[in-house]
């Protein structure tokens, strides 16, 4: 009843702050920025002054007609805004946007907000598709975009940033998988057993624990001034229910939506809110709700939680390995 509470209060009587801080100068990406959340972020971004806003996305042309609605909206030049591609079920696609993001004169902040939510169970280069593209690939972008934050940050003499759009729902994931004997990435990708109504909650509890991990290996230092954190932009009137959901989503977008869901653009605040130059020292490593830190629940700070997180990073980080070999190294 506790999650329950807290969910209406936060989606009906929580004031989003609008967002003012300065970014003038700054080179932002955001990923599944063609539309929704991700779409009014970066026009939000491109109001308060960046130099250069990146849309990164799986369709160039949805990508170019987010760009052409952004600069009508706010009259900004067309070079400010570049689109590029980027398709998080492909690794190799992840670790060539990776390497064009090397060639940039700088990096101020990465906000990860491509993601799925689907009732349908399907295979995704190894894995079922939440783990896939909410887990792994946000997580393997992530560590590969690192050292550009870490470099602009030492050249520029600023505060760089590295989000994660997660979700509140990672407080009540069920995480069965967990309690496997085996390898619980294996389970993961099992289709037998599965219950695909918690799999999206656990694939942002699995994110969290990874983003906890990524924040404790690269503390804030004069070396490393990169703010790593994992937000949830509540409950929005947004794109991330396009795959089909069967019943679910008839009642998510018939009723639910209607009576408490944020629109698109006041949930960007949070996405605004966790890659803002000016973020706090204590939202490295955190979970933002409302555009503050919060409690991480029990499935965090538990001793079964911290045990939970203990085992999945033992196995997870070697399967980074796998797939990007030396890209954990980053953070030592």
């Amino acid at each position: 009843m506790g999650f329950v509470l807290q969910f209406l209060k936060s989606q009906l009587f929580t004031k989003l702050p609008y967002p003012t801080s300065d970014f003038t100068g700054q080179t932002i990406i955001i990923t599944g920025s063609n539309t929704g959340l991700g779409l009014e972020a970066a026009r939000h971004i491109v109001r308060l002054g960046a130099a250069k806003v990146i849309l990164a996305v799986r369709t160039i042309a949805k990508g170019e007609a987010a760009a052409r609605d952004i600069i009508a909206s706010t009259g900004v030049k067309q070079n400010v805004i570049e689109v590029w591609p980027l398709d998080l079920s492909d690794y190799e696609s992840i670790k060539s946007f990776a390497a064009r993001v090397q060639t940039l004169d700088r990096l101020d902040a990465l906000c990860q907000n491509a993601g799925i939510m689907t009732s349908n169970f399907t295979f995704v280069q190894d894995n079922e598709g939440h783990i896939t593209i909410n887990v792994i690939s946000s997580t393997l972008l992530g560590l590969l975009v690192l050292p550009k934050l870490k470099e602009t940050s030492q050249r520029f003499g600023v505060r760089t940033r590295l989000s994660f759009v997660g979700s509140d729902l990672q407080y009540i994931a069920k995480y069965k998988e967990g309690e496997a004997s085996g390898s619980i990435i294996d389970t993961l990708a099992k289709k037998e057993g599965i219950d695909m109504g918690d799999r999206y909650n656990v694939s942002k509890l699995l994110l969290l624990f990874n983003v906890r991990e990524l924040a404790a290996r690269s503390p804030l230092s004069p070396s490393s001034n990169v703010v790593i954190n994992y937000l949830t932009p509540g409950a929005c009137q947004s794109d991330l229910f396009r795959d089909d959901m069967g019943w679910l989503r008839a009642v998510i977008q018939g009723v639910l939506v209607k009576l408490i869901a944020r629109t698109t653009e006041v949930g960007s605040r949070t996405l605004v809110h966790s890659v803002k130059p000016d973020i706090e020292d204590n939202a490295h490593g955190a979970f933002l709700m409302d555009c503050r830190v919060m409690p991480n629940g029990s499935n965090i700070d538990s001793p079964k939680g911290q045990k939970n997180q203990k085992r999945w990073i033992e196995e997870f980080f070697p399967k980074l390995e796998s797939i990007a070999p030396g890209c954990t190294k980053v953070l030592n």
